[in-house]
């Protein structure tokens, strides 16, 4: 029996009302930066039609708020803002609405933290998972709050429970997800090197380790060989282990001075990582290979070519892009050739979206360059910001949400 007209049109009506709105929320999630470096942890942004002509069109200032002292980087997520930042001695989590800066809740997380180089605030950035935020103060206290009002709803001493001590510029790794689980790095005693945590209840779930030095790089999750493995850069090693129970899959040494490996490490798809160190140590590419039911390394190449010392590198195709401590340089990802390189923007940090990267300078100078091997060449530039700027850009909806040690600043970098 045919259904009556009007129920075919009901019909139509609500099934495209559906496919939009799941496509809606779909690109909603794909242009949040609800983490650390983004959607996948690694600084790629995936949205497109940026502005390349700002002599024509420049990036629209949008809003700027003060903020205080700290290195925490920029979340995203349904329409608010979430960083860390200090105000009269303390440390806070603290959440913005987008549309304009101003702030919704703040959360204090601990004392302010000072290093002995005189760097103040926090460092770590906090993930934003559902209703859900967990961020790590830099004198090590993990929290998972309720994202809308900032309550706490667990919380977790990592140096009194598990016998760590706080690396020497603080603690400064952002929590990984991986399915119901919040995996950290600790640098704990007896076997609580690396951390998973309950996400909903905070309950521990493994301990895996016994490496004391805490770094202070962020781990990423990768799959290789079909096989699910969290990525550890930790103050004296690079490491690998299944997610679900803290197996060690593998371990390779990287000695850094002062331990401090900070950057992340970048998967090159299919089975290689590259991992980059300042204080003169370089970079390599290690290539994964499965042995039986292990899974050994190797290094494809070893150079200092690129020693990044606290920002992180991207990858476009075959190619790398960063800073080797004041230069900016682009490497071949497989044979660590250089292709070029490029001062002017001191210790830099970066971001790729629409093959092109997105550059904060160390005193607020923000750049657009095409990400090509071909050669360096700049598209744009202009002063946004002053002061000590090591925070990474965060490029969500097409906004721009660049950080100093006293400001936030929002743009809109894309046309339409």
């Amino acid at each position: 029996m045919k259904q009556p007209f009007f129920a075919q049109i009901f019909v139509f009506i609500f099934l495209s009302v559906l496919i939009h709105t799941h496509a809606e929320n779909h690109q909603t999630s794909a242009l949040e930066w609800s983490q650390w470096l983004g959607p996948n942890r690694d600084g790629v942004s995936h949205e497109t039609n940026l502005l390349t002509e700002w002599s024509v069109n420049r990036p629209q200032i949008l809003w700027r708020v003060p903020i205080g002292d700290g290195f925490s980087g920029i979340s995203i997520a349904k329409g608010r803002g979430y960083t860390m930042d200090t105000m009269d001695g303390k440390e806070f989590i603290y959440c913005f609405d987008i549309s304009k800066g101003k702030e919704i809740w703040r959360f204090q997380s601990d004392e302010v933290y000072l290093d002995s180089m005189g760097g103040h605030g926090p460092r770590s950035t906090p993930t934003i998972e559902k209703n859900m935020l967990f961020a790590i103060s830099a004198h090590g206290k993990i929290y998972a709050l309720n994202a809308q009002n900032g309550n706490k709803i667990w919380s977790h001493n990592l140096k009194r429970q598990f016998g760590g001590k706080t690396p020497r510029w603080g603690f400064s790794t952002s929590p990984l997800i991986e399915e119901d689980l919040v995996l950290v790095e600790v640098g704990g005693r007896s076997n609580a090197s690396l951390v998973a945590f309950d996400k909903n209840s905070g309950n521990i779930i493994w301990k895996s380790g016994k490496n004391k030095i805490g770094g202070y790089s962020s781990p990423i999750a990768i799959t290789s060989y079909d096989i699910r493995q969290a990525i550890f850069f930790t103050g004296n090693y690079l490491v690998s282990v299944a997610p679900t129970s803290g197996k060690i899959y593998w371990k390779h040494p990287w000695e850094t001075s002062y331990d401090v490996n900070a950057s992340t490490p970048v998967l090159i798809p299919g089975d290689k990582l590259f991992i980059s160190s300042g204080y003169g140590v370089g970079a390599t590419t290690l290539q994964m290979k499965l042995n039986n039911e292990s899974i050994d390394v190797e290094e494809v190449w070893r150079s200092k070519v690129m020693k990044n010392q606290f920002g992180t590198a991207v990858l476009n195709g075959d190619y790398l892009f960063g800073f080797d401590a004041r230069i900016l340089v682009c490497i071949n990802a497989n044979t660590g050739k250089e292709m070029w390189r490029q001062r002017g923007y001191g210790q830099g940090t970066l971001i790729l979206a629409d093959n092109h990267l997105i550059m904060l300078s160390d005193k607020g100078k923000l750049a657009l360059v095409e990400a090509s091997s071909s050669g360096f060449k700049e598209k744009a530039s202009m002063q946004v910001l002053d002061g000590t700027c090591w925070t990474v850009p965060t490029l969500s909806g097409g906004k721009l949400y660049l950080r100093s040690m006293s400001e936030i600043v929002c743009l809109k970098i894309t046309n339409g």
